[in-house]
């Protein structure tokens, strides 16, 4: 076997080709669109950013910052074109994703060892070395296939997109540029809210008219829950989660409470490099088009709002692989058989990319007739991959990276006690066993 068949141009599978096909691998890469639609995309570009455009924080002492970090050390191109097309957005690494996902496209159809192919694979490859990276948008075809010959059916949840505005539409009389507690530059828009304004907002939302979904039990991600959903837990879930006022401040007008000047507050972070569209954060919905109109609009600062794209749901599948996969993300039934980003469980786009790169390492390996590399549980990406294979699963869901799926440190009173330090530690840890490990790729 000379060369390896990766089936999806996402994240994860644009991840996989380019290190592989830059470690002089010959790649085979399969993508449905533009002959076969998600209704979620809304081009034929590799690697495009479908929801947010936020990869998460770069802080160190977060987990998503080391996440980051790991597999920047271990050789991911997306990651390091991630920060080519960054846009401002705080501590977090945002970014343009028309720019980004038309980099992508461009590296991979031009790349000497990538023969790109646009057609469905409707059943899962029989011969040679295969990567599964079809996400949690996997055409119905594939996705019975996966369940006809693993046995396994796939639960499924739905996710949702947030609403995008012109940047020219939003009034700036009202709404102020600042980050939270003055930490960076100031990079999101803020629309504040009196308590008045937030229970007009609030009573629009919760008796807006949502879009009937088709599947007969809908399963939401904590993660990525729609706005609607999460207001209808309690009129005050939206003030300390999405729209939570703490430590933004309008300079413009004098601070009476320094604790809190705002009842709520609305943020909204750039989307493109032009700084010329932002979404609104937080604000996954699935409210038909004309209530999301009337729920944005109803938010100070945005009467005239220009929405550019409006806020949809989808549904998305992923595999049982606490079942089906090993921690090197091959299948136990068939070693030449790897599934990687969404599609196995991990949910966000860094953790899309640090499987493709996983499974992109693990399959060089194989075709090297090398042992595979197996991350341990004090790497963030080893705890995720040890998560999502652990057997003993009851309800098996999504998971972003965190510190709770990290390996415990030892006893020391002190470092437990500075939830600083103790990252810190977690995260110096896991840098060393990054390092050990990129020795031997």
């Amino acid at each position: 076997m000379d060369e390896i068949n990766i089936t999806g141009a996402g994240l994860s599978g644009s991840e996989a080709a380019l290190y592989l096909a830059n470690n002089g691998i010959k790649v085979n890469l399969y993508e449905m669109r533009p002959k076969v639609s998600t209704g979620a995309h809304t081009s034929s570009d590799c690697a495009e950013f479908v929801c947010s455009n936020s990869l998460g924080s770069t802080l160190e002492t977060s987990a998503s910052g080391l996440l980051k970090k790991e597999i920047e050390l271990l050789g991911s191109t997306l990651i390091k074109e991630a920060y080519k097309h960054s846009v401002p957005s705080g501590m977090s690494l945002s970014i343009d994703r028309f720019g980004f996902s038309g980099a992508i496209t461009k590296m991979i159809k031009n790349h000497p060892n990538i023969n790109y192919i646009e057609d469905e694979i409707k059943t899962l490859p029989k011969d040679g070395i295969n990567i599964i990276a079809t996400g949690p948008l996997t055409s119905e075809n594939l996705r019975y296939d996966i369940i006809k010959k693993t046995g396994e059916k796939n639960f499924h949840f739905f996710d949702a997109i947030a609403p995008i505005v012109k940047k020219e539409s939003i009034n700036f009389d009202k709404a102020f540029f600042a980050s939270r507690w003055d930490k960076g530059e100031k990079d999101f828009i803020n629309c504040p809210m009196t308590k008045e304004e937030y229970e007009n907002f609030y009573n629009i939302l919760v008796n807006s008219q949502t879009i009937e979904l088709k599947c007969f039990e809908a399963k939401f991600f904590e993660g990525c829950m729609p706005v609607e959903v999460m207001a209808k837990r309690g009129i005050d879930t939206l003030r300390f989660g999405p729209l939570k006022p703490v430590g933004l401040f309008d300079k413009r007008f004098p601070n009476t409470n320094k604790k809190q000047q705002f009842y709520a507050v609305v943020q909204l972070r750039q989307d493109d490099l032009k700084a010329e569209l932002y979404n609104l954060v937080g604000f996954q919905t699935n409210l038909k088009w004309g209530e999301q109109k009337k729920m944005v609009q109803s938010i100070p600062g945005l009467e005239n709002a220009e929405i550019t794209r409006y806020g949809v749901m989808h549904a998305n599948t992923f595999i049982n692989s606490p079942k089906l996969l090993n921690k090197t993300l091959n299948t136990k039934e068939n070693k030449n058989m790897f599934f990687a980003g969404q599609i196995t469980g991990v949910e966000g786009y860094t953790e899309s990319i640090a499987t493709g790169l996983l499974a992109g390492i693990n399959a060089k390996k194989l075709i090297e007739d090398k042992p595979l590399i197996e991350l341990p549980s004090t790497t963030m990406l080893g705890a995720l991959t040890s998560y999502i294979t652990y057997e003993g699963h009851t309800n098996f869901q999504p998971v972003n990276s965190n510190w709770g799926i990290v390996d415990s440190i030892e006893p020391d009173k002190k470092i437990k006690k500075d939830k600083k330090l103790k990252n810190t530690y977690l995260y110096e840890r896991s840098i060393k066993a990054i390092q050990e490990i990129k020795n031997v790729l």
